[in-house]
C-alpha cells in the first residue's frame, strides 16, 4: 500500500515537468518586462544660437599688380606662347584588331592621372555595348556605352556622343584621351 501511494504522489517525469514550468514563468517573466521601454536615447533640442545682422558696403577697388620679379631669362618670342592642340590618339602600326569579347569585363583605368574603373558588359545599349564608370572624373563619369571598330574602342554618353577614343596598346592595354584632350588609359 505504501508502495502504490509513493508512485501516485510522485509522478515519473517530475523534474522534465518542472523544467519546463520554469522555463515557462522565465519567458512569460521576460516579456512582461518594462525596463527596456523606458529609455529615451534622443538627444535634447539645441536652442537656437543667435544670428548676427547682415551689412552690405562697396569693396574697394583691385591693388595694381606688384611689379614682376626681375630674371635672368629671356621672354619667350610671341609665336611660342601659343598653345598646340592635342593631337587625337593614332593607332600602333601593329595594334591587333578588337573584338567585343576582348573588351567585355572591367578595367583600371587612368583619366588625365586620375585612377578610377570602368565596367564594360557585353549588354546592348546606345552605340553598342553598356558601360558603367565606377568612380571615374569628368568627363568619363558620363559614360554609358562602348564599341570596338578594328583596333579602336570608343566610349560613348547617354547621347550617343563619343567621350573618349582609345587604341589598342598591348595585350589588355588601350590608350588614347578624352573628347576635351585629356590621356585616358585602361589596363587590366
Amino acid at each position: 500500500m505504501i508502495q502504490s501511494f509513493r508512485s501516485a504522489a510522485r509522478p515519473a517525469s517530475s523534474p522534465k515537468l518542472l523544467l519546463s514550468a520554469l522555463a515557462v514563468l522565465f519567458l512569460a517573466a521576460g516579456c512582461t518586462s518594462s525596463r527596456f521601454s523606458q529609455v529615451d536615447t534622443r538627444p535634447e533640442p539645441l536652442e537656437a544660437a543667435p544670428s548676427g545682422t547682415v551689412t552690405t558696403s562697396q569693396l574697394p577697388p583691385p591693388a595694381a599688380p606688384a611689379a614682376p620679379a626681375t630674371t635672368d631669362f629671356p621672354t619667350a618670342p610671341a609665336e611660342a606662347q601659343t598653345q598646340v592642340a592635342a593631337l587625337p590618339p593614332q593607332p600602333a602600326p601593329d595594334a591587333p584588331a578588337v573584338t567585343a569579347g576582348n573588351v567585355a569585363g572591367v578595367w583600371s583605368a587612368s583619366v588625365g592621372g586620375e585612377a578610377c574603373r570602368i565596367a564594360t558588359p557585353q549588354t546592348k545599349f546606345g552605340q553598342g555595348f553598356r558601360a558603367g564608370p565606377l568612380r571615374c572624373p569628368a568627363p568619363i563619369d558620363g559614360v554609358k556605352s562602348w564599341n570596338v571598330s578594328g583596333s579602336q574602342l570608343t566610349l560613348y554618353d547617354d547621347s550617343g556622343a563619343a567621350l573618349a577614343q582609345l587604341y589598342s596598346s598591348g595585350p589588355e592595354q588601350f590608350s588614347g584621351q578624352t573628347s576635351g584632350g585629356l590621356p585616358i588609359s585602361l589596363t587590366r
